[in-house]
């Protein structure tokens, strides 16, 4: 290191939600901080998913900051579900509002961090060459913002145009008469066909695993619904706070399914169902604890799927049969099943038939069909939760690097720190209840947790802090623990890895529910910061 290397109080990486709230955080608090992006501007996963229909699947009013009653009063969301040019521009209101982008480098990704014993101290080598160092690392790089590369062969040798919903093109492509395919039917390939379908020559979505989606209900805003919110936001933010997963519903899921007739069941299911969106999945209290519930609650999907599509043989192919309703994350839609009643979509069941390879034209199947495309959509999802900081080079104590760390699955102590990694800590990372939450109640929460202990570091006039490895250790054991109560390993699902080949497969989120972890969070820091180490 030379002496012309900028040091700064912490270091920030992403300026999407978590980055641009610990941004001002610690600007509040007098820290120099260098926050990085690789985007060129804020907003994270929400810049750079821009595919078509992209849309959040939790209301609006609760997908939003809470720390400024100014902004809550200021901004006006138009939907009750926020589509992503919505939620980007929000964002970037709320970057200006505070005077946050003149602090941002954008265009920059970092490569590599490295912890020097001796100084206490990281330092940062970015994209560009340069370097800094910094006390502190925060790494706000996101739960879903790094794309799993595609597992088909050949792809080179297509001479069409290639699409992938994780990075689309700023000017919106025009697929009028032309023979588009769609591969992925998760949340980006279910939004993303549905949006599309009536503007292509043809659209066949190859689907390999078919996922549950129930309909979003979307509808504008009414005043008297947005005052409802605008007027009681501290109760009701209190109140978001003390539900399971930070979201309030309409019917909060406190009756357990197995306390129901089978007429009862379907009555309050077909009421969720009608008001709309994820609330559905939580109908019951036990629907991913109670295989007998949660099969109640696969059927009645079932049975609106077959109701909708008219073709018995695509219905069919639709339908999921071999996971708990739940155990994948839940889809939400506006009118995905009805889009295959249309004369000009198709289905692929690339289960019962593989893609063998990709071709100059399109797509050759192991039976030996080739389906010809203009445009090929690559909707395969992400390398979820660990991808964005194994794609870093982190090497902290004795050079030992985070993906040995992670070999065998991600490891962190409360999702915010990792044994061995001084000073360095994770936003929403694997171990926290994360994304089976409300991500931005969760964001706030770990923010203000980091900066408030940053802030105690200083006043203790300490160097550093890390955990405990045998803190950490017992904390992932409970983490494994609680999701083995319940249904949701039943699945290969992005929240077990099993999507990324040679990934580790283990139940990264914690599956214990929002409040529970805060409390958990709550009692290990006032008591002393149990489970941690300063030096």
């Amino acid at each position: 290191m030379t002496d012309d290397v900028a040091q700064f109080d912490a270091l920030i990486v992403g300026a999407g939600f978590a980055g641009i709230y610990a941004l001002h955080r610690l600007r509040k608090m007098g820290l120099e901080v260098c926050t990085v992006e690789a985007g060129a501007d804020v907003g994270g996963t929400w810049y750079w998913n821009r595919y078509p229909g992209a849309r959040c699947d939790t209301e609006s009013m609760q997908y939003s900051y809470s720390f400024s009653e100014e902004i809550q009063q200021e901004w006006e969301w138009t939907e009750l579900y926020a589509a992503q040019p919505e939620i980007l521009s929000y964002i970037k209101f709320v970057a200006d509002r505070l005077e946050l982008r003149q602090h941002i480098t954008f265009n920059t990704r970092v490569d590599a961090l490295n912890w020097d014993d001796d100084a206490s101290l990281w330092t940062a080598t970015f994209s560009d060459g340069r370097k800094v160092r910094a006390r502190y690392c925060i790494m706000a790089t996101g739960c879903l913002s790094v794309a799993k590369e595609p597992d088909i062969s050949g792809l080179e040798d297509y001479k069409g145009r290639l699409l992938k919903t994780s990075d689309w093109p700023a000017e919106e492509p025009d697929f009028l008469d032309e023979r588009v395919g769609l591969i992925g039917t998760g949340s980006s390939g279910i939004q993303t066909s549905t949006t599309i379908a009536p503007g292509c020559g043809n659209l066949t979505v190859f689907q390999r695993t078919p996922n549950y989606s129930v309909p979003a209900n979307n509808r504008p805003m009414s005043a008297h619904y947005v005052e409802s919110w605008k007027s009681n936001y501290p109760e009701r933010r209190a109140a978001l706070r003390q539900s399971r997963n930070y979201t309030l519903y309409n019917n909060p899921g406190m009756r357990s399914g197995q306390e129901l007739t089978e007429c009862q069941q379907k009555a309050l299911l077909e009421a969720e169902w009608q008001i709309g969106g994820i609330g559905f999945i939580y109908t019951f209290n036990d629907t991913t604890k109670d295989r007998e519930v949660n099969t109640a609650v696969a059927d009645f999907v079932r049975r609106k799927i077959r109701e909708t599509v008219e073709d018995p043989q695509t219905a069919e192919v639709l339908s999921p049969g071999d996971y708990p309703i739940g155990a994948k994350r839940i889809c939400v839609d506006t009118g995905y099943y009805e889009i295959f009643n249309r004369d000009n979509v198709d289905l692929v069941d690339i289960r019962a038939d593989p893609v063998e390879t990709a071709t100059a034209n399109g797509l050759k199947l192991k039976s030996g069909q080739e389906i010809e495309l203009d445009t090929m959509i690559l909707a395969t999802g992400y390398d979820a939760m660990t991808g964005a900081l194994n794609r870093i080079d982190i090497s902290g104590r004795e050079g030992r690097t985070l993906s040995q760390e992670w070999d065998a699955g991600p490891q962190t102590y409360l999702g915010l720190m990792v044994a061995g990694f001084p000073n360095m800590f994770l936003v929403t990372g694997p171990g926290s209840p994360s994304v089976l939450s409300n991500m931005v109640p969760s964001i706030e929460e770990h923010v203000e947790w980091i900066t408030d202990t940053i802030g105690d570091l200083h006043d203790r006039n300490e160097s550093e802090l890390e955990p405990v490895r045998a803190a950490q250790q017992d904390w992932m054991a409970e983490v494994d623990a609680v999701s083995r109560k319940s249904l949701m390993r039943e699945a290969a699902s992005w929240y077990m890895g099993a999507n990324v080949d040679g990934k580790a497969q283990v139940f990264m989120p914690y599956a214990g529910g929002s409040v529970t972890y805060a409390q958990i969070l709550d009692q290990r820091t006032s008591d002393g910061m149990q489970g941690f180490v300063y030096r």
